[in-house]
């Protein structure tokens, strides 16, 4: 039955959630999955090659988001999806204490990845069904604050208890077991949460297939690819996060290798406190300032120095590995500059985006943008471990800042509205 969901108090009982939960098993996929693998003697290179692999959903999302127009309602797919999920996780905790765990936790990897990617959709578009217009735009820093939430609380707090209960058991298999069947608790009883508490619009409901649907669907992918500056637009796309695509890979690998292998050294807590949670919270902080600053001035005149916050600040990461300080204040000060520099940047890259997106069709072209986004993150770092290997970690943070030159070549190519972003 449909009901009115414009309550604010309503809205507060789980926009939180849903975005918390959003957020959970992206960084799990993403930056947890790298630690874990680090923690039970993976190589650099098979961790960058088939955890850079995982995008693959999130790049290939627009081809089934139309899926989910035309069967079931949006809140069914939520509480579905948080259900796989949750019993996706637990598989990863059964899995990862065994011989083949490697092969095996991959494969539930892949499919937590997909569950969460399909999540991601269903949850948008639930947000913008559930809320009328204005609560969307008053509600959109909540569910921003709530996402990066869910960054801390994985690559912080779940770092963090894994290298603590590693260190009590003396079995890192075990250790991330047990915080596995953890995270697995807790988003089964988020489904069960949102089961109950989840609005029920009127607008949620499945749309009957046009008379032609699939040529519906082929146009709306014909027009984004006959917007001008096409090869312009996408280039920036792919090549904006180039170097950052390779660096993220390997930040984690750097600061838990030995002294002796050119890394830091670092406990898998210490990890989870300086990057984890000091870098993400600089991440926000940037991001927010980005925003601001893109509303005052516009996206046009902030684009350059943008540009140059996301990739200069890689630079910290060539002295880390030179001087290999032993201060937490020194390497979390570095770290931070550069998450800020990425956050202040990356804002720019998402405000392009809205501006690509923007006119008929937006929500599906921002979806295609963020495939492209995607897949410029899942190139680039595959065979980013590999380089690492060859050059040493000091030579391949150079090669990072070198890698810096085609985001700024597409910095320079793309046509930007002088008015879009600024605030009227």
């Amino acid at each position: 039955m449909a009901e009115n969901t414009s309550s604010p108090l309503r809205a507060w009982s789980w926009i939180p959630t849903l975005y918390f939960g959003q957020g959970i098993p992206y960084v799990v996929v993403m930056t947890v999955a790298v630690v874990m693998y680090k923690n039970l003697g993976i190589s650099n290179t098979a961790i960058a090659l088939y955890t850079s692999w995982l995008y693959l959903p999130w790049v290939i999302k627009p081809l089934w988001s139309p899926l989910l127009e035309l069967l079931g309602t949006k809140r069914h797919w939520i509480v579905g999806l948080q259900f796989i999920i949750g019993a996706a996780l637990a598989l990863v905790a059964l899995t990862v204490p065994g011989t083949d765990f490697f092969r095996w936790t991959l494969a539930v990897f892949w499919l937590l990845a997909f569950s969460s990617a399909t999540h991601d959709i269903a949850a948008d578009g639930f947000y913008l069904l559930a809320l009328p217009p204005h609560q969307q735009a008053a509600f959109v820093g909540v569910r921003s604050t709530f996402y990066r939430l869910a960054m801390i609380s994985g690559q912080g707090a779940l770092v963090w208890l894994a290298g603590t209960l590693q260190s009590r058991f003396g079995d890192a298999a075990r250790a991330w077991a047990v915080v596995f069947w953890l995270i697995a608790a807790g988003f089964i009883v988020l489904a069960l949460y949102h089961l109950v508490v989840l609005p029920r619009p009127a607008g949620d409901r499945p749309t009957p297939p046009a008379t032609a649907p699939w040529q519906s669907y082929a146009a709306v992918f014909g027009e984004f690819f006959r917007k001008p500056h096409l090869l312009s637009m996408l280039g920036f796309l792919l090549f904006y996060r180039f170097a950052e695509a390779q660096l993220v890979k390997l930040v984690t690998p750097f600061l838990l290798d030995p002294r002796t292998d050119g890394g830091l050294g670092l406990t898998t807590q210490a990890v989870g406190l300086v990057y984890g949670t000091a870098g993400v919270l600089a991440l926000t902080i940037g991001g927010i300032a980005g925003g601001w600053l893109i509303s005052r001035y516009g996206l046009k005149k902030m684009l350059w120095p943008m540009a140059i916050a996301i990739n200069a600040p890689n630079v910290v990461y060539v002295l880390l590995a030179w001087l290999q300080p032993q201060s937490w204040l020194v390497i979390g000060t570095a770290l931070c500059i550069e998450q800020f520099g990425y956050g202040l940047g990356f804002a720019a890259y998402l405000v392009y985006m809205m501006m690509v997106a923007a006119g008929t069709h937006q929500t599906a072209h921002y979806a295609i943008c963020t495939g492209f986004m995607a897949l410029g993150m899942m190139l680039p770092g595959m065979p980013a471990g590999w380089i690492q290997e060859q050059l040493g970690y000091a030579n391949f943070f150079a090669w990072v800042c070198l890698a810096t030159l085609p985001s700024l070549v597409m910095t320079a190519l793309i046509k930007v509205d002088p008015a879009f972003g600024k605030k009227a």
